[in-house]
């Protein structure tokens, strides 16, 4: 039986999950091209600089943060404003249990609800995972960058997915 899972607004006090969560990528993986750890001091500026139409939610299990997501500005021009870029990652250990797709389909909701216009992704394209998680939940392919992030020593190819509301 599946551990019931919670959806919810993230608060001040998850920032170090969510920094732990984070990092992990940022110091193991290309699903982000940061290379550079975020201190707790950066992750609370963060969640604070969110909110309003751009919000951050966290999927917690048994009292544990084990995932998050947020919307984000998508280009600081106002002529962008009602376009959002998803972010989303899961804790290493509870990958592939459906906390991405249940993130991911709340932030769609958030989204929707909040009156943007379409989400926008940017993908490491060699995370077919995300990608196909994306693909399932209506987002299209809309752009392809060859070589545009260098990480671990290896060109990284990014693609663009985009869901028109």
């Amino acid at each position: 039986m599946a551990e019931p899972l919670a959806i919810r607004p993230a608060r001040v006090d998850d920032c170090s999950a969510i920094n732990d969560i984070y990092n992990h990528y940022v110091l193991c993986d290309t699903c982000t091209y940061q290379t550079e750890p975020d201190s707790l001091e950066e992750r609370e500026a963060w969640l604070l600089g969110h909110g309003g139409p751009h919000p951050v939610l966290v999927a917690e299990q048994r009292g544990q943060v084990v995932g998050w997501g947020a919307l984000s500005p998508f280009h600081p021009r106002a002529a962008y404003q009602a376009s959002v870029e998803d972010s989303l990652y899961v804790r290493r250990d509870r990958l592939r249990a459906g906390l991405g797709r249940a993130l991911l389909t709340a932030l769609l909701e958030q989204a929707r609800a909040l009156g943007h216009h379409t989400v926008i992704a940017l993908i490491s394209a060699e995370k077919s995972g995300s990608v196909a998680l994306h693909a399932e939940l209506g987002f299209e392919r809309a752009g392809y960058l060859r070589q545009a992030g260098y990480k671990f020593e290896t060109w990284l190819d990014v693609v663009f997915m985009q869901l028109m509301l």
